[in-house]
């Protein structure tokens, strides 16, 4: 293994300083905005908050004074902003460029938190800051920087960098293809992309994300009277709007099992992911399916009685990143439990989220999932399926020689273990246009969003002792690329 070109504990050193004294606080003033993405938040403009945190970013980015960086803004008219900077190379005949991602913009607040806890309440508490968006994304800018700012502090020669930073991927990233395109002379030929939006495995050894799921959704609606009626009156003769919704996702789902019925969303799991996720299995064993909050335990409570869809790690690893799978997100049409009387209501809404294989084509997924929905309605009731969009998945391409050696000397110097290859069930849209645009591109994704740490859910935290030696190891992989 070659020498490490950082001195990695006086990387790790300084950027645990940097977390401690003023990443942590710039963080904890991020949870505390609802910066949703314009999804969630329709009037986002109008509030402000997406502004307020990009200001932010941008306002801490600049006081670093990182030799060499330039740092803009980003707006088209009609779109959410993005955060673009650039640092200058320092390596003689360097004619690559990295290009680090991150996005501010957050999921919605969801319900179920902890008492003491809330969305736009940060608390740090045992390694943990607790909030909306810390780890999902708000941080990868402040850490790109900090690992740019360690590789300075040594004064190691690197490539020319690029943060491309933005504020609309919670809601699929729509608006970041126009400004791919405007800012594309501006990325130059990228040769390494490090996205700090993924997962990790375990805390205990970096982990480099090698496959993504992608995402159709869009709301299903079934309507068979056009106001409430008597239930007495009416059921047995007007069919129920639920049980029309119900057989209209029967042609969709098996409900028993949960496996997508048309082949057109599957597609065959490269033998390389296999191995990988046998690999991966033999290090996380049954926490890959125990990490997750289930409600059903013994009655002393330690003891998961509730299953999930398989106890087989390397079979439960393949379900949620090779498998499609639908989930209902969302529903309208239903009164409170409080307010509902015996009516047989007009109408049922469901939001769905199908989770596609990373190389199942999205758009043409939601063109057969409309027909599939929509035709041949039962009853003739009014079905209509409107998509909210969607993005393909992504697989990685393979890993060059010295970008494999990069990871190992990073994870085996920060957390004393080697990498680890995991595959994750979400998107990140940006993925599959990089790939597409730069396809000889290293793709450094990684995150740290592991065990328990619940983005999009109550009580996500951001883990700071992982994102410091996450930091580190971006550093180390930077100042080793060729």
């Amino acid at each position: 293994m070659p020498t490490a070109v950082l001195d990695s504990a006086a990387a790790l050193s300084q950027v645990t300083a940097q977390w401690d004294g003023d990443i942590v606080r710039q963080l904890t003033d991020y949870i505390a905005i609802p910066a949703k993405s314009p999804g969630f938040d329709k009037d986002w403009s109008q509030h402000g908050y997406i502004d307020t945190v990009v200001r932010n970013a941008a306002g801490w980015v600049e006081a670093q004074k990182v030799p060499g960086l330039q740092l803009e803004v980003v707006r088209l008219p009609g779109r959410t902003p993005v955060l673009f900077f650039e640092v200058a190379a320092t390596k003689a005949g360097s004619t690559g460029t990295v290009l680090m991602y991150g996005h501010l913009d957050k999921q919605p607040e969801f319900n179920g938190w902890r008492s003491d806890l809330g969305p736009w309440t940060p608390k740090y508490e045992d390694g943990k800051l607790y909030g909306r968006g810390g780890a999902d994304d708000g941080y990868a800018v402040y850490a790109s920087i900090a690992a740019v700012q360690a590789l300075k502090a040594q004064g190691k020669p690197h490539p020319r960098i690029v943060g491309l930073i933005e504020t609309c991927e919670e809601s699929g990233s729509y608006d970041l293809l126009p400004y791919v395109d405007a800012l594309r002379t501006r990325l130059g030929e990228v040769s390494l992309v490090v996205c700090l939006d993924s997962g990790a495995g375990n805390y205990d050894q970096l982990w480099l994300t090698t496959s993504l799921r992608g995402l159709v959704g869009g709301v299903l609606k079934v309507e068979i009277l056009t106001e409430g009626v008597h239930s007495g009156d009416a059921s047995g003769l007007v069919p129920s709007s639920f049980r029309i919704m119900r057989q209209v996702l029967d042609r969709l789902e098996d409900s028993a099992t949960g496996r997508l019925l048309p082949d057109i969303f599957h597609c065959e799991i490269p033998p390389e992911r296999v191995t990988q996720a046998q690999a991966t299995a033999s290090i996380l064993g049954d926490e890959v399916y125990k990490r997750f909050p289930w409600a059903h335990h013994d009655c002393n409570g330690s003891t998961l009685v509730a299953l999930p869809t398989t106890t087989d790690p390397t079979q439960a690893l393949l379900n949620r990143t090779w498998l499609p799978t639908l989930s209902v997100t969302g529903a309208e049409g239903f009164p409170s439990m409080q307010d509902a009387g015996n009516v047989l209501r007009p109408y049922t809404a469901f939001k769905l989220s199908l989770r596609l294989p990373p190389l199942v084509d999205a758009g043409q997924a939601a063109q057969q999932l409309k027909v599939l929905l929509e035709d041949n309605a039962p009853y003739q009731a009014k079905v209509t399926f409107e998509s909210g969009g969607g993005a393909s998945g992504w697989n990685a391409p393979g890993t060059a020689p010295w970008f494999e050696r990069a990871l190992n000397a990073a994870s085996l110097a920060h957390f004393g273990a080697p990498v680890g290859y995991v595959g994750q069930g979400g998107s990140i849209p940006l993925m599959g246009m990089l790939s597409k645009g730069f396809p000889t591109a290293q793709m450094m994704v990684c995150g740290v969003l592991g065990p328990r740490s619940n983005a999009h859910g109550p009580n996500e935290f951001l883990h700071v002792p992982y994102a410091k030696k996450l930091t580190a190891s971006v550093a180390e992989v930077l100042a080793q690329m060729p």
